[in-house]
């Protein structure tokens, strides 16, 4: 649902880090779980980009966003790797699968009366990525908002087992969006509480790949921290 809504930046982004640290991870046989997949962009431009011969299942509930992520797919001939269902994620029998991909909403607001609705992440703006670092997933790739509470995240993030395997940060402007006058007065007020972290017109959005893996993997979660609060 948010990819309609996506800046050219934050979707080709969301693009690098599924091929870096997804698609370039994963075994032939191997499946993809997507949440919130919008118009498909990000998922189809890496895929045409890269040699993938898994299936990737995506849960996008805006029917318009669907429509047109469904006629790119078959433009250009994806519909054996990228399938989308019209449904909600949460509210399906969630596919067994190796990744959790997602750039879930991430704006934070008092409630959803905000230009856009669809992009409201709960009254901290972690609310849907919290809720889907609770499905299980033995890998979960998923963007971060530094004004988000990052802190908190990783801290459930760290409660469900998993641990930080890599990630990337990209610095963006305060868009449209995040600039309502009620968003960003609420975003002020978290930052008192030291749930948000900005500069200027500068926060920071995160790429992150959670993984639960039991072997010996290096956590970097104090890494990512240090830099998402660096703000």
């Amino acid at each position: 649902m948010k990819d309609i809504f996506f800046c050219p930046e934050e979707s080709n982004f969301y693009s690098n880090c599924l091929e870096n640290f997804v698609f370039r991870n994963c075994k032939s046989s191997e499946s993809i779980v997507e949440f919130g997949s919008g118009d498909g962009r990000p998922v189809i431009n890496s895929l045409l980009r890269n040699k993938f011969n898994g299936v990737i299942q995506g849960f996008e509930l805006n029917t318009s966003a669907w429509k047109v992520a469904n006629s790119t797919i078959d433009e250009y001939n994806l519909t054996n790797k990228y399938i989308i269902h019209n449904l909600c994620l949460f509210n399906s029998s969630q596919p067994d699968a190796e990744y959790l991909v997602a750039n879930p909403p991430y704006i934070p607001a008092p409630d959803d009366d905000i230009y856009m609705p669809l992009l409201f992440g709960g009254v901290d703006g972690a609310t849907l990525t919290n809720d889907l670092l609770s499905l299980d997933y033995k890998n979960v790739l998923i963007l971060i908002s530094s004004f988000s509470n990052p802190i908190n995240t990783l801290n459930i993030a760290k409660q469900n087992g998993y641990y930080v395997q890599n990630f990337l940060v990209l610095p963006l402007q305060f868009g449209y969006y995040s600039s309502e006058p009620k968003v960003k007065k609420h975003i002020e007020e978290l930052r008192k509480n030291k749930m948000a972290f900005y500069c200027g017109n500068y926060y920071f959005l995160a790429g992150v790949l959670f993984t639960k893996r039991q072997e010996s993997v290096i956590d970097l979660s104090n890494q990512l921290a240090q830099v998402m609060t660096s703000l």
